[in-house]
């Protein structure tokens, strides 16, 4: 994603200072660079990368470089760092934030009494690190107007402390705008929004601890029940952002903020098998410790004391094998989807109750959800009663952090006509998208889409033109006249076979969801015929009885993050 200029202008100032004035700096411990460990990159080096959509330099980059925590670079790391995951249709305008804070205060000078923060923020986890007074008072107002223009935002202890520890190294403004960039980042998640995906994060956390670092878990696990290890994995964040030294700390948030939340499970994987290693033996004072104070409060006093340095529990980090972004993918939506079957029922009475549950969007944005299949098309023939069940039953299936999003209508074949060229040319560029069908026999099913139609058009390593592309958050869904939600079978185990990972096709003559030994979804170049079978990737049945259908209507949403805006 390109960086707009004027921010790039904005961030690449050279600061004079290693912190802000809203910073005391006189506790932090400082350590050096080694004499003779390689030069540090500079700015200009990570500017350069992202430049050029580098990532995965940038990515190593980080990891290997250990800038000493007052590093002037760090002000406009982080910055740039942030800005890339900004939506087009965040509001980076000059002023914008100033602006917000008249209108949420009144003025622009900082208030003498305490500011109100937002319900989403725990008081007991707003850390401040080294700010001074002035500094916890410009950290409220920005979590006060973030909490202001995302009304959506339910609950979000992390924000707090990530908000500080920005402040540190930039100005209130550029602060803002970096937080309003994480929170809407839709490409990786820095920042869950919902005590729901706050409880999918541990439960992750707990889940791939005990596969890909069983050692560690078991030792755990061995010095307390089932029960207490849960509450110990439960406050797992805490560990990072409450326990660790600064120094250690703020190296963890340089690569943090480029590659999202996988950071932060692999920093407390690390921790953890940097406790094990430091409590097994029998005359370790780390197992006398857990005998004296219990294992959580030791692991608690040995984060605050970490006795290894920011980079060596790093290389530990990213040392861990088999942990890749699809596998915490998979954990992370099979957890999502357990809870959510728990706490979403399918029946009419149940679905109305839960309006107001997490499952579902809250606030300004219950009425995205009306926004859904705007068409009389795809209403007619249904009561309202029944309409807003299905769309509430729609809603409770889409991943969580889609719901905090507006839907808009991208493409419908009732105003922009029936033609698969039109279709890609309003739709292609759009991630994810939402299909929905209307047959002539009044079946009203269709698809969520992970990724960009137009994948279609990318090429292997060959140079040859990939037939399926997408990932395993795409699912098939009927409404009408049954509802009933068909997610990848692959959530369901660790090893599904190439039959299993057909997600999306689409060329110039056909679209296609779902295959092997069967397509879920066919529809033809005037999307006016289509057919429906059984397929290995989602083990769905026909979505309509006769297999075949006419398409009435079909309708594709995106989802907009203009909620900042």
């Amino acid at each position: 994603m390109q960086i707009m200029p004027s921010v790039l202008e904005e961030v690449a100032v050279e600061q004079s200072n290693s912190y802000t004035s809203l910073v005391d700096s006189s506790g932090i411990t400082v350590i050096p660079p080694s004499p003779s460990s390689k030069p540090l990159k500079t700015i200009s080096d990570v500017t350069s990368l992202l430049h050029l959509g580098r990532k995965q330099d940038v990515k190593h980059l980080l990891r290997n470089n250990a800038w000493p925590v007052d590093s002037p670079i760090r002000g406009q790391l982080w910055s740039l760092l942030c800005l890339q995951h900004q939506n087009k249709s965040n509001n980076m305008s000059d002023g914008f934030y100033w602006d917000m804070v008249n209108q949420v205060f009144g003025s622009t000078e900082l208030p003498d009494k305490p500011i109100s923060l937002p319900p989403f923020v725990e008081p007991s986890h707003c850390q401040l690190y080294y700010l001074t007074h002035k500094g916890r008072s410009v950290a409220d107002r920005v979590v006060s107007v973030l909490g202001y223009s995302c009304p959506d935002i339910v609950y979000s202890p992390t924000i707090y402390p990530i908000c500080a520890l920005l402040l540190h190294y930039m100005t209130e403004e550029q602060c803002y705008h970096c937080m309003a960039s994480l929170v809407a980042s839709k490409e990786k998640t820095f920042i869950t929004q919902t005590k729901l995906l706050y409880e999918v994060t541990w439960k992750t956390v707990m889940q791939i601890c005990k596969k890909h670092v069983k050692g560690a878990a078991v030792h755990l696990q061995r010095h307390c029940n089932s029960s207490r290890a849960e509450r110990i994995y439960m406050d797992w964040i805490w560990w990072i952002f409450q326990g660790l030294p600064y120094q250690h700390l703020v190296r963890v948030m340089d690569c943090f903020l480029h590659e999202g939340i996988k950071v932060l499970y692999r920093t407390v994987m690390a921790i953890l098998v940097l406790f094990h290693k430091s409590s097994s033996s029998p005359s370790s004072e780390w197992l006398m410790e857990i005998q004296k104070n219990g294992i959580d409060a030791a692991l608690n006093k040995f984060c605050k004391e970490m006795p290894v340095a920011p980079q060596k529990m790093l290389k530990a980090a990213f040392g861990i094998r088999g942990l890749s972004s699809a596998y915490i993918s998979r954990v992370f939506i099979r957890t999502e989807m357990v809870l959510k079957s728990k706490n979403v029922i399918n029946g009419s009475r149940q679905l109305v109750r839960s309006r107001s549950s997490e499952n579902l969007p809250n606030s300004q944005s219950q009425n995205n959800i009306q926004m859904v299949s705007h068409t009389l098309t795809i209403r007619e023939r249904m009561s309202e009663e029944m309409y807003n069940e299905m769309l509430l039953t729609l809603w409770s299936w889409l991943p969580v952090r889609i719901t905090m999003y507006q839907p808009i209508l991208l493409y419908t074949t009732e105003e922009h006509g029936c033609s698969l060229t039109t279709f890609y040319v309003r739709v292609e560029h759009h991630e994810p998208t939402l299909l929905m069908i209307k047959t002539c026999n009044n079946e009203v099913f269709g698809a969520y889409c992970s990724s960009r139609w137009g994948e279609r058009n990318q090429k292997d390593d060959r140079g040859n033109r990939q037939a399926y592309f997408g990932t395993g958050e795409t699912f098939l869904f009927s409404l009408y006249p049954d509802r009933a939600k068909y997610q990848w079978v692959g959530i369901e185990g660790d090893k599904v076979g190439h039959g299993a990972e057909l997600f999306m096709a689409a060329d110039s003559k056909m679209i296609t969801i779902g295959g092997g030994e069967g397509q879920a979804i066919w529809m033809d170049e005037n999307i006016r015929f289509g057919k429906t079978d059984r397929c290995q990737t989602f083990n769905n049945p026909p979505l309509c009885p006769s297999g075949d259908f006419e398409i009435r209507v079909l309708e594709v949403y995106g989802f907009a993050t203009d909620q900042l805006s």
